[in-house]
């Protein structure tokens, strides 16, 4: 079905409204047609679940291939992390369910069903539960299943660093003692990237340089404005480059806000000629959030708050310790910045990459810069 508005903000539509990542996608192929495992690590809104879907569109002509997504973001524990894995899993390698083999009985056994209904669909969905003690069993069951077939098997797990936060111990070193024994690939993804650089590339880790290693930067802006372009074109609308060109320096070429504010642009009908349409464009987005955005620094205590503001007016800020900048900003002590600073990367309030500290949310950041908070 062709979309009223291409410029896809959640989820994937299918490689006509993917943009470029010809490169990323086929390296990502190859490595999983190869037997390799990939980590797969970029700040968040970069489009790395975006990518995982084109991979997963890719290797789905080859019929051969089965592919499995689970995003962990939302869990707290290994048996929250057992059920998202399971219900991911149950049912891809077998149709129907009703025909599943031993492994795959032996599985469902060890859980508790649960059947529900889709709200708009009204069609029964089941799932299943999980408790605390029986997570290691029932891990251990799910990596007993995949190990039973031999289908070419595909598990991409989204926001793998979750993990780190569980509060059992030794949870990397019992999922590296299966994944290294099944048939299937997996690719962790991640977007803190220095907790998924330790995990796989310090030595005393488990995971240590078992995969292949796969950072995702931007969509250089040549090929993004020719995929943008050709959207205003095949409707008889302009988009001028120039405003293009301001769109993807203001927001450093980061796909979802490009997305966002071309989504905006394309949404509001006409050419889009002038830059004054992007700003207005912007203006719009954070009178939109302004309440979310409010709530974010109001959670924040005050010496955290300021610092954000701080940053955020300055844009990018290498050394937020050094002496000329706290008293450019009126901020407390080193020390006191030192610690609000880690607790607002921890948040993913801030960013810190290769340039120095940035406001992580890009339009937070715009909200800033255009309000005397």
């Amino acid at each position: 079905m062709k979309l009223n508005n291409p410029f896809v903000l959640a989820g994937y539509r299918g490689p006509e409204y993917f943009c470029d990542r010809v490169a990323e996608t086929e390296r990502l192929c190859s490595a999983v047609r190869n037997e390799s495992h990939v980590t797969l690590l970029s700040p968040r809104r970069y489009g790395k679940t975006g990518l995982i879907w084109n991979a997963f569109n890719a290797l789905a002509q080859n019929k051969e291939y089965v592919t499995i997504y689970v995003d962990i973001f939302g869990t707290q524990n290994l048996a929250e992390f057992t059920k998202a894995l399971a219900n991911a899993i149950l049912g891809r390698l077998d149709t129907p369910l009703e025909k599943v083999g031993g492994a795959a009985k032996r599985l469902i056994q060890g859980m508790r069903p649960t059947l529900s209904y889709e709200e708009t669909s009204g069609k029964p969905s089941l799932s299943f539960e999980v408790t605390d003690v029986q997570a290691e069993k029932t891990l251990e069951q799910i990596f007993a299943y995949l190990s039973e077939h031999d289908k070419r098997t595909v598990i991409a797990i989204d926001d793998f660093q979750q993990i780190c936060n569980y509060p059992e111990k030794g949870i990397e070193a019992t999922l590296r003692s299966y994944v290294q024994f099944v048939p299937a690939r997996f690719i962790f993804a991640g977007s803190k990237q220095h907790l998924m650089r330790d995990m796989f590339t310090s030595p005393k880790r488990p995971f240590y340089q078992s995969t292949l290693m796969m950072p995702l930067d931007t969509i250089p802006e040549e090929p993004y404005y020719a995929f943008a372009d050709r959207f205003f074109r095949e409707v008889g609308r302009r988009l001028n480059r120039k405003v293009f060109h301001a769109l993807y320096t203001r927001f450093e070429g980061i796909t979802w806000y490009l997305q966002a504010l071309l989504w905006d642009l394309y949404a509001a009908g006409g050419d889009v000629l002038e830059v004054q349409q992007l700003d207005e464009a912007v203006k719009q987005r954070i009178l939109a959030n302004e309440y979310d955005q409010q709530r974010v620094l109001e959670l924040l205590p005050d010496g955290a708050r300021r610092l954000v503001n701080a940053i955020a007016r300055e844009g990018v800020v290498k050394s937020p310790q050094a002496g000329k900048f706290i008293e450019r900003h009126s901020l407390r002590a080193a020390s006191s910045v030192k610690t609000s600073l880690d607790m607002l990367v921890d948040k993913e309030i801030l960013y810190h990459g290769q340039n120095g500290y940035v406001v992580y949310d890009r339009f937070l950041a715009e909200y800033l810069r255009s309000a005397a908070y």
